[in-house]
């Protein structure tokens, strides 16, 4: 006879008086504060309905991942994010990795281009290439890409404020290749709301940047059926400080707005929620971080079909990139961070991502060398073809632990978005500077732990090694890089033609002015060979740049 729930949990109170002391039941908990039981059982997941909150892979609500094969039918794409100095450097880089393996492109630009500002700024000259690849026109793209086939390969972008630029930039490439935009694959980040909560490399106020991203959805749902136009991202929130939790809804939130946003223009929700994707950090609670995508996976299933009305399943598939959490990577025995980083890619994959970075032990210290970039493109091969996680699709699924914690990050993510819609939204309270403050209070409370002990960190408040720091071998920065780029920035204002620069800068300024679509003038500007700083100027002109109030 089958024990019932209630016989399950009274042996469960028998083993424990038996074999446990006080001492042994001390409160253990996640990073995130949730309360972790000594041992778990099938009656903790009693009032678990499996087929409405567990299911199967590929089928609603998709807990178990957003595909029936999962990697029995293909791998994550192994997408190390890369970019350094000047477009020739980054292109070696990139064909260095896909030679080794490497099966999707992730391009990290500079702080210039991230802000909109042409390489020879003042403000901009000392930032030239330092963390990532500097971008002035789409000549640099082009060096960018030299060589590599952009229908073979999928590339994400990692770029916000000036999105549609970079994205018009890489689409004239595919032309300029022979390749047509309906055929380009890949991702661009576009999410401008996470830079007002975490990471601050914003350009506009946040109404006129909420449009240019809804703009960039709009277009690629139009024009571009196997590109992602947005990656919704808790990854840098993360980074800033939050936990699991707020990661959590802070990003099904801005999820929420951006949905609502371009629902407004009148566009049907199936002919864009498709393309929908995500972004999410892994980090150090190993079975809090996958059960934390789990949850999300499920709530915007459910989110999708029962607030916004999507019929089409694959409206309702949160598709995710995972990126290892470097707020924990260490500067002091910095190989250790191969083995934080080795569980952080780990997590990702039983968690079910499709695609994954593994941050490169060095990434305290500098951009990764290349011995350290193969060495996190590795860590992805070997997690993929040894470890044998592959073999059975979410071989996690069912576990009492990781189900019961689902069940519980879930509760507490949707109260938070609950709470932050019934104040207006996520627009309303980032401008009230509310997530912010909360983001701040959490990396206050977390680095407090870290002082005091109650969060260990190997190397670092225990098992600290006195003697001398371990040598590795650095990438060193190039002095020359800011120079060069700026010369050949130069070549290109002399060689092109002014008055059609002038014209399609008008053009993009009139279309900011509108309500019309910027890709399209943004297209006509990067073709005439406008500069990045040009066209965010251009739009400036409109839109105005964003401070952030002195008291957020």
């Amino acid at each position: 006879m089958t024990a019932t729930a209630q016989q399950i949990e009274e042996a469960r109170k028998r083993w424990q008086a038996e074999h446990f002391s006080a001492k042994h039941l001390d409160v253990a908990t996640t990073d995130s504060g949730l309360d972790v039981d000594i041992l778990y059982t099938p009656a903790n997941l009693e009032q678990t309905d499996y087929l409405q909150a567990i299911g199967f892979p590929g089928e609603y609500p998709f807990t178990r991942g957003v595909y029936a094969s999962m990697y029995r039918g293909r791998l994550w794409t192994m997408r190390q994010y890369a970019g350094f100095g000047t477009a020739e450097e980054s292109n070696a880089r990139y064909k260095l990795l896909l030679s080794q393996g490497q099966t999707g492109l992730s391009v990290a630009f500079d702080l210039p281009t991230q802000l909109g500002y042409d390489s020879d700024n003042p403000l901009a000259r000392q930032d030239v290439g330092r963390v990532g690849v500097a971008v002035d026109t789409v000549r640099d793209v082009e060096a960018l890409f030299d060589g590599i086939a952009l229908d073979r390969v999928s590339t994400n972008l990692t770029i916000n404020s000036p999105a549609a630029i970079l994205l018009a930039m890489y689409l004239v490439v595919g032309e300029k290749q022979g390749i047509a935009i309906e055929e380009l694959r890949g991702t661009v980040q576009n999410d401008i709301l996470k830079e007002y909560l975490a990471r601050k490399t914003y350009i506009f106020p946040p109404q006129p940047s909420l449009r240019l991203t809804a703009d960039v959805i709009a277009f690629c749902s139009e024009r571009m059926p196997y590109f992602n136009p947005i990656s919704i991202t808790g990854y840098h929130t993360r980074e800033a400080g939050a936990n699991a939790i707020q990661e959590g809804a802070y990003t099904m939130s801005a999820a929420i707005a951006y949905t609502r946003e371009v629902l407004a223009r009148g566009i049907d929700v199936d002919s864009f929620a498709r393309q929908l994707s995500f972004h999410f950090s892994t980090s150090r609670d190993f079975f809090e971080e996958i059960a934390k995508i789990r949850a999300c996976r499920r709530l915007w299933a459910r989110i999708m079909r029962d607030t916004f009305g999507a019929k089409d399943p694959n409206s309702l598939k949160m598709r995710f990139f995972n990126g290892g959490n470097g707020s924990w990577l260490t500067a002091r025995e910095p190989l250790n961070n191969i083995v934080r980083a080795t569980l952080q890619c780990l997590a990702g994959v039983l968690a079910g991502a499709q695609a994954c970075h593994v941050p490169a032990y060095d990434e305290a210290y500098a951009i990764p060398s290349e011995d350290s970039a193969r060495l996190s493109l590795r860590t992805q091969q070997i997690v993929a073809y040894e470890s044998g996680v592959t073999r059975t699709v979410d071989p996690l699924g069912g576990s009492f632990y990781v189900e019961s914690l689902t069940d519980r990050i879930e509760e507490k993510i949707k109260q938070l978005i609950d709470q932050i819609d019934d104040q207006g939204g996520l627009i309303a309270s980032i401008e009230r500077g509310e997530p912010q403050r909360e983001i701040l209070a959490q990396a206050y409370e977390t680095q407090k732990r870290v002082s005091t002990g109650q969060s260990v960190i190997v190397g670092v408040n225990v098992f600290a090694d006195e003697g001398e720091a371990q040598p590795i071998e650095l990438q060193e920065p190039d002095p020359s890089v800011a120079e060069r780029q700026i010369v050949r920035l130069n070549q290109i204002r002399a060689q092109r033609d002014d008055e059609a620069v002038q014209q399609a800068l008008a053009r993009l300024r009139s279309a900011a002015a509108s309500e019309e679509n910027i890709m399209p003038s943004t297209i006509a500007a990067v073709r005439a060979c406008a500069s990045i700083g040009e066209m965010v100027g251009a739009m400036e002109e409109v839109f105005g740049r964003y401070k952030e109030p002195a008291d957020v």
